[in-house]
């Protein structure tokens, strides 16, 4: 198993989130209208990850650092997010947002990764360093929350497209 990286202070953290999303971004906007409605093997179009990385945003900003109830900030209902399977959830955004138009799912994501960068922005890095539930054993920060939902789901969902898109 290998190590989670951490950042070492809130300049790198900044830095790692902005150079993932530029990455993204810069993929995104260079796709043509054909292939960022193109499914690939998985049945996921570019505009579908795309979709499914601005909903995690809102959950990352709603549930994980606002601490609102999961189900309210996803907008299901309790048993949706029961035990955070994600077979269940991502299925449930991916048909919410399966058929907006890809201007709509790219404002979308362009305002919640501005939410995104405003709060980490606002938010101490210490406080980044804290456990995200106080009843975790582990003590796990939210941090590893914000890494999860940003740089890394950034980079995971950018391989995916560039490989579906190589055909």
């Amino acid at each position: 198993m290998t190590e989670q990286w951490m950042p070492k202070d809130k300049a790198e953290l900044i830095s790692a989130i902005e150079r993932e999303w530029n990455l993204l971004i810069s993929l995104a906007e260079s796709l043509t209208d054909e292939q960022m409605s193109a499914p690939d093997s998985g049945g996921w179009s570019p505009k579908d990850n795309l979709a499914h990385l601005a909903e995690w945003m809102n959950i990352l900003m709603g549930y994980h650092l606002g601490k609102r109830p999961a189900h309210e900030v996803i907008g299901v209902s309790e048993d949706i997010v029961k035990g955070w399977d994600m077979e269940v959830i991502n299925p449930v955004l991916f048909e919410r947002n399966q058929n907006r138009p890809r201007g709509e799912v790219m404002e979308m994501l362009k305002q919640a990764y501005g939410q995104v960068e405003a709060k980490l922005q606002a938010i101490s890095f210490e406080d980044l360093l804290q456990p995200r539930h106080a009843d975790d054993p582990q003590k796990r920060p939210v941090m590893l929350w914000v890494l999860g939902d940003t740089t890394e789901h950034f980079q995971e969902h950018r391989e995916t497209i560039e490989k579906g898109i190589k055909k």
